[in-house]
């Protein structure tokens, strides 16, 4: 007599583990699949039939892969990407740290040229960063950078850069002002680079960037030298202020960590070329913390502009 509706075959969704799995299940199954039971005599017959196979498995038969499935070429294809941003950080030795200094007026080192050595008596007013622009030794970085020094009346403001040269030697150098534009905070920088050779950057061109690609910070944030940081161009065509109280137009936003420090290095694409000059960053009120938004002055203005104060000090639009 059969007590309790009728139920189906017995169909174990255990199958579906391997087919040695089910292979143990049907030799080890003491009925025939068409035998019927009561649904609770079902349940506890299969459960025992279940246990006792498991406990019988080659425990080397049951292979549980805990970590995600990652292809050869996907391993590939992130080495490479590592290696590129590698790459893109060989870019370094044409980035500069600038020191702000006041000297003070009693120190007798006040009218001798800055070196790595004789600084020790000045007062850091600042810092930043810049980058070679070419082999003579023009630095570009922002005005903001060297506005003490480029309103300085007494003569005891002095930058100094600090640079690398081809052969990996660094040294250190003061940094001359020749020529400046407020209005698009950038400055030219000069320093004798006599018995060093300078690997300049590679300037490219901001009129074709698109919001989403990579970009790439290098700089000196808090004084931490050649800190390179990583983002995407968030935004094109921003307006920012300058320093003249004035309007800096199509800027390019980034969230590429930018802090003190930065300011004047450069903003780089994934081929190693300069695509701007890092020069703000927003902080939320009362933090100093950055925000994540963060913005640099185009490359294509500071092509146009910096030929001009290297040969003549100030701008085009000044000139006349």
């Amino acid at each position: 007599m059969v007590v309790g509706r009728r139920v189906g075959l017995l169909s174990p969704p255990i199958v579906a583990l391997s087919p040695k799995f089910s292979l143990v299940v049907a030799k080890s199954t003491p009925f025939s699949y068409k035998t019927v039971f009561g649904r609770r005599e079902s349940v506890t017959l299969f459960a025992s039939v279940f246990v006792s196979t498991f406990l019988a498995l080659d425990p080397n038969s049951l292979k549980f892969d805990s970590s995600p499935h990652v292809s050869a070429a996907e391993e590939d294809e992130f080495q490479q990407e590592e290696e590129r941003v590698v790459q893109i950080f060989q870019a370094s030795p044409s980035v500069v740290f600038i020191k702000d200094l006041e000297i003070p007026k009693n120190s007798k080192n006040s009218l001798d040229p800055i070196t790595a050595d004789n600084d020790d008596n000045g007062k850091v007013e600042g810092t930043g960063s810049g980058f070679v622009w070419d082999e003579m030794g023009h630095i570009v970085t922002n005005y903001h950078v060297v506005a003490k020094l480029a309103t300085d009346t007494g003569g005891l403001q002095r930058c100094k850069v600090f640079l690398v040269d081809t052969n990996g030697n660094s040294f250190a150098r003061e940094g001359k002002l020749i020529g400046l534009d407020p209005s698009y905070d950038l400055a030219v920088l000069k320093v004798d680079v006599e018995g060093h050779k300078l690997k300049p950057a590679v300037i490219g061109t901001s009129s074709d960037l698109h919001v989403g690609q990579s970009c790439f910070a290098i700089g000196n944030p808090y004084g931490y030298e050649n800190t390179l940081t990583t983002g995407v161009v968030s935004g094109l065509g921003r307006e920012i202020p300058s320093p003249n109280g004035g309007a800096i137009r199509e800027a390019i936003q980034t969230d590429a960590a930018i802090n003190s420090g930065n300011s004047g290095g450069p903003l780089i694409d994934s081929y190693g070329h300069v695509i701007g000059v890092n020069t703000a960053t927003f902080t939320r009120k009362g933090t100093g913390v950055s925000s994540g938004i963060n913005f640099a002055i185009p490359a294509d203005t500071v092509v146009r502009t910096v030929p001009y104060l290297i040969v003549y000090g100030t701008p085009y639009r000044d000139r006349f």
